[in-house]
């Protein structure tokens, strides 16, 4: 009997161990995770989690039954600290462990502040993990002074988050504005303007000199413009990194995460990778995708892949976040546009629309589900309307799938 092996709990783990028994594997599945959790919803730790909204059964993508009724082993609270591919064993809590296929779903490690400037204080945290979050959760309380250094999607919504529960925000963005790396001036606007109505301070081009401490934990910092801050606590969102260490080690090949074929098979014919570690061919070159969505339907497709099928990931990419009452949906990568488009929606709805030329390239939706849904349809189907229809409010977007 074949023993399937996935290394890594997380949501992309979880959907490729489902998936194989949705699709008729009987053979033994283990799924092995660092944390001493069974796999739950990142996304929702941030916000809903950190806010109380959620409680911890909650956020498990599904319950521990699901694993005992399935016949899926999990060993959890441990890490797996060697890969031998001529043996076929992975090496944990010092015993091997053999497999037939194995999966590496290792997910992403967040990137952390350097010790030299005050990194590891105590009170300097990251949003990565439960444990991350739950050490944080004390801290953000009413009249609370928070820190928090990036002006990415993961600073902004811990922004949000901070100030619904009355703290006293700044956020740093060394970048010229917030969201530089991902997102169009006009969403960067309108986001600055949100967070300001809120009361965050919002400071761009402006850098974190170093942190200060005392008896050991974190109360103020000095700032790249010699400016002086009083902390309680401070949050770090400046970007992830593929968890590769493992992969390198056992010597695949790695190209900005572990790189795989279309099917999701690494540079060994035994070993699949899926999710955030994860960087497969996308039209003519090569992504990796930071987004649950990905991660489920790379996974799917791998399980699938690993049971015989023979069908190339197609990634349809598409991402979230929640900040205050705004829910923006995105559609689409923006790589490469050279023109935005504004499209007025009802009340405080809007959305951009990305062009490259005449080819709409993605859609940045703000509290405007329709605008998102119609522009991933279009983008999927390799439809780019005209942008003086999407700039006119009137017009009706449906009608253009039809055309």
């Amino acid at each position: 009997m074949s023993h399937i092996v996935v290394i890594g709990a997380g949501q992309a783990g979880s959907s490729l161990v489902a998936k194989l028994r949705k699709d008729g594997f009987d053979g033994d599945i283990t799924l092995i995770g660092s944390e001493p959790v069974v796999p739950y919803q990142r996304p929702p730790l941030s916000k809903a989690y950190l806010l109380g909204d959620m409680d911890l059964e909650r956020l498990f993508l599904r319950p521990l039954r699901f694993y005992v009724d399935n016949n899926i082993k999990l060993i959890l609270g441990q890490s797996v600290s060697a890969i031998d591919r001529a043996a076929k064993t992975i090496t944990l809590s010092g015993l091997d462990l053999s497999y037939d296929q194995l999966v590496l779903t290792t997910g992403s490690v967040p990137n952390r502040l350097p010790a030299a400037i005050g990194g590891d204080l105590d009170g300097v945290h990251v949003v990565r993990g439960l444990a991350d979050v739950d050490a944080m959760a004390p801290s953000v309380v009413q009249g609370a002074r928070a820190l928090i250094v990036g002006g990415g999607y993961i600073g902004l919504e811990a922004a949000a988050v901070a100030a619904k529960k009355g703290v006293k925000v700044t956020l740093v963005e060394m970048s010229d504005r917030i969201l530089q790396r991902v997102a169009a001036p006009e969403t960067s606007d309108y986001f600055r303007a949100l967070h300001q109505q809120h009361g965050v301070d919002i400071r761009e081009g402006i850098g974190l000199d170093h942190l200060s401490g005392k008896d050991g934990r974190v109360n103020g910092a000095v700032l790249s413009d010699g400016s002086t801050l009083e902390v309680d606590f401070v949050v770090v969102g400046v970007g992830i990194t593929p968890a590769t260490a493992l992969a390198g080690a056992a010597g695949l090949t790695l190209n900005n995460g572990i790189e795989v074929d279309g099917l999701g098979r690494t540079s060994d014919a035994s070993i699949w990778a899926a999710g955030d570690c994860a960087s497969f061919p996308y039209k003519g070159g090569r992504i990796r995708l930071e987004s649950v969505p990905n991660a489920i339907d790379l996974a799917e497709c791998v399980a699938a892949n690993i049971l015989g099928g023979e069908t190339d990931y197609v990634a349809k990419p598409w991402f979230w976040s929640d900040q205050y009452d705004v829910k923006l949906q995105i559609a689409g990568l923006n790589t490469g546009y050279g023109r935005v488009v504004t499209r007025q929606g009802d009340g405080q709805s809007v959305s951009f629309w990305y062009y490259q030329g005449d080819t709409l390239l993605a859609v940045d939706a703000m509290n405007d589900p329709r605008a998102y849904m119609i522009g991933k349809r279009l983008i999927e189907a390799g439809k780019s309307p005209d942008p003086a229809v999407i700039s006119d409010a009137s017009s009706d977007l449906k009608a253009l799938l039809r055309q």
